[in-house]
């Protein structure tokens, strides 16, 4: 089981400032240590022809709290440095200077190494649980009142109403303009056809009420890398079926009553106050507490 030490506790988490510390300025690249919490779905880029942003929990002092890691070019990325939902990894990093989110790095991306999968859920709940913030309608304040504030947290669902799920519109005039100046590119290394990154099938959104006793309600779009890889194992089905199966996986299944549920948020940078949904933790239930809770 992997504990870690009360020295190691992230830099702020619950119940800490709206502003957390200031963004660091570091003359060479950090080795980070990472748990990887949350792998959003690709995005079209000029460069790399999709890119990902991860959200991570860093584990080792003195980069230690949530941390985004952007760009990563997953696709091409080498096998031995591809990694998954609760690796914990290593790389080397800079602080996002671009960025005015305290919580972003620019990966260097050919450093990324596996050290293992966290696969007991016992051991992600010591780690993730004394993160879990009660309100989403907090977290919005505190970007209404200040752009700099944290931009990346774990937040309790009180309950949820829906989940939506509807066709997507396709990619966006500025999106498609990435995706052809990315084909354009001559790469004399590379013979291969590229292959354009083509726009999921539906988009998600969760409909629900965080666990502030004032909360009026919630509505975040659902950026989970696992909700668009279903999708395309779901191309042979209607449009119906496949959105019924999606229903079916994200809320039925995974946020069902014997689960733990919150979610992982992140904003966006160019509009701060925009929060979505990067993915599900949903742990079971302890059998003892899950059966008091029916019970009542």
């Amino acid at each position: 089981m992997l504990v870690v030490p009360l020295g190691q506790l992230p830099l702020w988490g619950p119940g800490a400032d709206a502003r957390p510390p200031s963004k660091p300025v570091l003359a060479r690249p950090a080795t980070l240590r990472l748990l990887i919490t949350v792998k959003a779905a690709p995005n079209p880029s000029a460069r790399y022809g999709e890119t990902v942003c991860v959200g991570a929990l860093g584990l080792d002092p003195p980069w230690t709290g949530w941390i985004r890691l952007y760009p990563i070019h997953f696709r091409e990325l080498a096998d031995d440095s591809k990694f998954r939902k609760y690796d914990i990894v290593h790389l080397e990093a800079l602080p996002a200077r671009q960025d005015q989110r305290r919580e972003s790095w620019k990966p260097i991306v050919d450093t990324i190494t596996t050290e293992q999968q966290l696969a007991n859920q016992q051991s992600r709940r010591n780690l993730l649980d004394p993160l879990i913030e009660d309100s989403m309608c907090r977290l919005n304040k505190q970007t209404r009142d200040d752009p700099r504030a944290r931009s990346i947290a774990l937040i309790r669902v009180a309950d949820i109403s829906a989940l939506q799920v509807k066709r997507h519109p396709g990619w966006s005039a500025e999106e498609r303009k990435k995706i052809a100046g990315y084909l354009n590119q001559l790469d004399l290394l590379e013979p291969s056809k590229r292959s354009p990154l083509q726009a999921p099938r539906f988009t998600g959104a969760y409909r629900y009420r965080c666990a502030d006793r004032h909360c009026r309600g919630h509505q975040q779009t659902l950026w989970d890398w696992e909700f668009i890889a279903l999708q395309r194992r779901l191309s042979q089905l209607t449009d119906a079926d496949a959105a019924d199966q999606l229903r079916h996986k994200f809320l039925t299944q995974l946020c069902a009553a014997d689960r733990e549920i919150a979610f992982y948020v992140g904003n966006q940078a160019a509009r701060p106050q925009s929060f979505s949904i990067g993915g599900v933790y949903a742990p079971r239930r302890p059998t003892a507490r899950y059966r008091l809770h029916v019970s009542r």
